[in-house]
């Protein structure tokens, strides 16, 4: 079943690799939020960031050296490891190589996708969690 819409949870330093998946996923017909683009001027971004997530119904995790120290990562993966509409709508997915137990132990009981390269492999495989394939 696709997803009604998907929650990117990420460093704002990986922004250039966050753009690139959330713009291929967006492409294929599937909705995605993440706060670089859906919080606009004026508005409580915490505020925005707690709407998203009650509402989205899966929720990716990029992995990085950023992530893994970024304090509001970790607020927004405890969040989904909290509530049942993520019950295994959790995907890592790995940018680069990091110690992501340092963000929480929880991140390695769940299969990930490496997008170290992000290539038609790599999305062909993510897309392939809704039962999507790859246009590039």
């Amino acid at each position: 079943m696709p997803p009604k819409e998907i929650f990117l949870s990420h460093s704002s330093k990986d922004k250039v690799k966050l753009l690139e998946i959330a713009e291929t996923i967006r492409k294929h017909g599937l909705p995605v939020w993440y706060s670089e683009i859906n919080i606009l001027g004026a508005q409580q971004w915490q505020d925005e960031i707690g709407s998203a997530l009650k509402r989205c119904d899966w929720f990716i995790l990029l992995l990085s050296k950023e992530s893994i120290k970024s304090i509001w990562v970790k607020r927004e993966l405890s969040y989904a490891l909290s509530h049942n509409q993520y019950e295994e709508h959790i995907l890592p997915i790995i940018l680069e190589d990091c110690n992501h137990d340092d963000l929480s132990w929880t991140i390695s009981l769940f299969q990930m996708i490496d997008m170290k390269t992000i290539d038609a492999s790599s999305y062909t495989e993510l897309l392939r969690t809704w039962g999507i394939g790859y246009n590039p």
